[in-house]
């Protein structure tokens, strides 16, 4: 439950005065909040009616359209605020308005966070659908290839995922994702091209090229934001402190960028009947941009910020299979990764001016990485379709396992022998601390995983 004056605040702007945690209590409407500062807010339930909600009057519409003909921003703000309720909604096209003629263009200050404010507030009472919702992908891709971003570029990104975080979970209960807006904007079956731009946004936010910061934002987002985050996190993980963020503002705000556009590839790799199909082909495209990623830094803040575990396991093995000196053909799975120990070079050839041994250190920690994913795709049957997993998951089934999957503890133990060798060879003498603590963590990762 979350108890805060930012959260009452928006709930009295909403015009409820209670929560409920339960969707068995009768129909609610569920709304996910992004946090207008640094992360996610905890999805809450809210009371509504089951019947469908009415278009605002139309008397109380032609005062909105009032103001908008006058361009009298906050006027409109003013009466949208009023109209809108869990009975009333507005129409597509005034949606549309509030996206690109306010919050995207270069007003700065307080209406930013009325505008971002009061699409929450739409989108908590009446979540957009695709028939419903008021941006395209031809106004993200504008506005995330533009250089000159407008000052509200990052609220109307956080609006986009909420809106396709929401359609999505909705969808996901119905088991109708085939209609849901990601199906429609985010499928590697029929719109790719739209995921190997959102693969180009990321590599760009992870090297730092092309997004800028928002100009400093108004008082009063940064103390709601500040009051809502401890109760963020702890349904986001993934958060920073707010000391952290003081202190390196920069670098918070691009993990923010990286944090959404990561969840975008995540539902990418969901939406569609293969998820295992999809993982492959998005790998296929990050491919060759990671081995371009300059600094070992901006390679493991992709890594780490990237949400779907099953789009890890396949770029992590695409990038172990490239450094193999003898490629294999095994299907990926303990055995496989096993494999790469014993063949791997290191992965990425003199990116940045690194010692030898921090090469084959990054390596190392790849790997590990490696078969953590590749133990939660197993057990938590990954590689099946949303609707199938949930079935899986419902009569308690048992991971599917291959046999490459069967491996002794003496397999590896010889595996880890050689290749303290093959680094003796390599790296001399004394042999470097961190190499040792890092193969002393994945033998330690291996026998968890083959005991379980």
């Amino acid at each position: 439950m979350l108890h805060s004056p930012f959260w009452e605040k928006l709930c009295q702007a909403v015009g409820i005065s209670g929560y409920c945690s339960s969707l068995r209590d009768g129909p609610h409407i569920t709304a996910g909040f992004l946090c207008v500062g640094e992360g996610w807010l905890s999805p809450v339930t809210l009371p509504c009616t089951q019947r469908k909600p009415d278009l605002i009057p139309s008397g109380k519409l032609s005062m909105v359209h009032t103001t908008m003909e006058e361009n009298f921003l906050e006027g409109t703000l003013h009466f949208l605020s009023e109209f809108v309720s869990c009975q009333h909604c507005p129409p597509k096209e005034i949606i549309s308005h509030l996206i690109r003629q306010i919050l995207l263009n270069p007003n700065q200050g307080e209406i930013l966070k009325d505008t971002y404010m009061l699409l929450m507030k739409i989108q908590m009472l009446h979540p957009a659908n695709t028939a419903t919702v008021g941006w395209d992908w031809t106004l993200l891709k504008y506005i995330m290839e533009d250089q000159e971003k407008p000052p509200g570029w990052l609220l109307f990104l956080q609006y986009v995922v909420q809106t396709l975080e929401d359609d999505f979970q909705q969808n996901l209960r119905l088991r109708l994702l085939q209609k849901s807006i990601a199906k429609k904007v985010l499928s590697c079956d029929t719109c790719f091209n739209n995921v190997k731009e959102v693969v180009e946004w990321l590599i760009t936010a992870v090297t730092g090229v092309g997004f800028s910061q928002p100009q400093e934002q108004p008082q009063e987002i940064a103390s709601s934001s500040a009051e809502a985050r401890a109760e963020c996190r702890s349904s986001a993980p993934w958060l920073a402190s707010t000391d952290q963020a003081e202190v390196a503002p920069p670098a918070f705000f691009g993990q923010r960028v990286m944090l959404l556009l990561q969840r975008m590839l995540s539902i990418a790799v969901e939406v569609d009947k293969s998820p295992n199909c999809s993982s492959r082909k998005i790998a296929d495209v990050i491919f060759p941009f990671i081995l371009n990623i300059p600094l070992r830094s901006q390679r493991e803040a992709f890594l780490n910020t990237m949400e779907s575990q099953l789009l890890r396991c396949k770029l992590l093995e695409l990038l172990f299979q490239h450094s193999c000196d003898v490629p294999t053909t095994l299907p990926l799975s303990l055995a496989k990764i096993l494999y790469f120990l014993s063949h791997s070079s290191v992965l990425l050839q003199c990116q940045d001016e690194t010692a030898t041994w921090q090469r084959w250190d990054e390596m190392l920690q790849y790997l590990s990485l490696l078969l953590m994913s590749y133990q939660n795709v197993i057990l938590e049957h990954l590689r099946s379709s949303l609707n199938d997993r949930m079935d899986l998951i419902i009569q308690k089934a048992k991971p599917k396992l291959q046999d490459s999957d069967d491996i002794s503890h003496l397999d590896i133990q010889l595996k880890i022998e050689d290749f303290i060798s093959r680094m003796q060879q390599v790296l001399g003498q004394p042999f470097p601390l961190q190499i040792m603590e890092k193969l002393c963590m994945l033998r330690e990762l291996f026998l968890i995983v083959t005991a379980t």
